[in-house]
């Protein structure tokens, strides 16, 4: 038996569906466990180019059963919308399954969720206005309408026709908008509930069942430590935890059954819509690092914020992951640069610390202190093995192994599924 857990180190968007893409090749089950549609895999392979938002990134391996987790608020139209692209491209979904607890988005979720950044104006924290925060709030209300519930149409209705009085009162109350209604909702989502029925089961006796053979599991992650409830930059944060002890409680799997933590990480930091980020650079230098890389959210198109890696984030995120190991993605970026900077610590009203603050108000007053190392001029995309790379991007790679205290064990340069190798295999 084999679990590997696949999460994300930074703020999302490090690459994680590439990661997954490459080493699915060698799993035989590949379970998503949190978020929605708010995250976006992007992966390159024979197939295509693909932006997977709900479906796991082993999709592409006919051998390979899929499974949506628990953990996880389903959007039917983007769901049945991923599926019918896959097909689109031959690639075929008889090996997707959704769990039957997995929540549901329903169209208020996303209205209200629209409403309330409108509401907050310069506060608003920039969420994708999918719907993906009210549906947890739901869940943890007891109000959530789950997977399950939508198979049986009687207790779908009894269900629907309970929350949505609460959420009409609402729209109207507080935002002033008018009431949706109820029969709207039952027959798009009635529809949509004959399309998902062949991919529906109780995941928890195929996912035991694949545990008691010895398969190989892969517990893929969504967006990044950094935007944890508890942990990451709060308020702004996303509204499931992407941590590595996530992964059980999205998946049904104990956590003494996980023997590795992949903590996936770019070669810098990015970083979609509000919230501090030490390391931000907001000039010619941020800028370059956006367009050379094509950073623009895969969800929303929207343009990130770049900045130097950040070891100190990173360490942490090391830490309250357990991460046994780190995925680089995106070192080919620095490709002709002359230096490159890592953030090595903090200065705070004056103070030096190497320890992430808990409070935003102290993460916003973090002024990066840097460690400045040479750059390479050589090309690295086409690289195959890790000593082949240019001595100054294996000092870079070793460094960031020092300072985050674990070890780097895979290198990605570009985005093809090729295009990653073995550091010291």
């Amino acid at each position: 038996m084999s679990v590997l857990a696949l999460v994300g180190g930074q703020w999302g968007d490090e690459g994680k569906g590439k990661v997954i893409d490459s080493l699915a090749a060698n799993a035989d089950m590949v379970v998503r466990y949190a978020g929605g549609d708010n995250a976006g895999h992007t992966t390159v392979n024979p197939h295509g180019t693909f932006r997977l938002h709900l479906i796991p990134s082993g999709i592409f391996y006919p051998e390979v059963t899929c499974i949506i987790g628990n953990g996880v608020v389903v959007n039917p139209a983007v769901l049945m919308r991923e599926i019918s692209e896959l097909r689109e491209h031959s690639v075929g979904t008889h090996n997707l399954l959704v769990s039957d607890r997995a929540h549901l988005i329903m169209p208020y979720h996303t209205l209200l969720d629209s409403l309330e950044e409108d509401r907050r104006g310069r506060g608003a924290i920039g969420t994708t206005q999918r719907g993906i925060g009210p549906a947890f709030v739901d869940k943890v209300a007891r109000i959530g309408i789950r997977v399950g519930d939508l198979m049986d149409s009687a207790v779908f209705r009894a269900r629907l026709e309970l929350v949505m009085e609460q959420k009409n009162a609402l729209l109207t109350s507080l935002y002033g908008h008018p009431g949706m209604s109820v029969d709207e909702v039952f027959n798009q989502y009635i529809e949509f509930a004959e399309q998902m029925r062949p991919h529906v089961v109780d995941s928890l006796p195929i996912i035991h069942q694949a545990l008691k053979r010895g398969d190989r599991i892969m517990l893929e992650g969504a967006q990044g430590a950094l935007l944890d409830t508890d942990f990451g930059t709060y308020p702004y944060v996303t509204s499931s935890s992407p941590l590595a002890g996530n992964a059980t409680l999205g998946s049904g799997i104990g956590p003494t059954q996980i023997e590795r933590v992949i903590g996936v990480f770019k070669a810098y930091a990015t970083r979609v819509g509000s919230g501090p980020m030490p390391t931000e650079l907001k000039g010619e230098m941020g800028d370059f690092i956006r367009e050379k890389a094509r950073e623009y959210g895969a969800t929303t198109g929207r343009p990130r914020r770049c900045g130097w890696f950040d070891a100190i984030a990173g360490m942490y995120s090391v830490r309250i992951n357990g991460m046994t190991e780190v995925a680089l993605t995106h070192l080919d970026i620095f490709d002709g640069f002359e230096s490159i900077k890592i953030c090595t610590g903090y200065r705070i009203d004056g103070a030096f610390t190497t320890e992430f603050p808990a409070q935003i108000e102290r993460v916003e007053r973090c002024e990066p202190v840097y460690e400045e190392l040479p750059g390479w001029q050589e090309c690295t995309e086409e690289i195959s093995e890790y000593s082949q790379l240019p001595v100054n991007a294996r000092k870079y790679v070793d460094t960031i192994s020092n300072l985050l205290d674990c070890r780097v064990s895979l290198v990605s340069m570009g985005p093809k599924r090729e295009q990653m190798i073995e550091v010291n295999p």
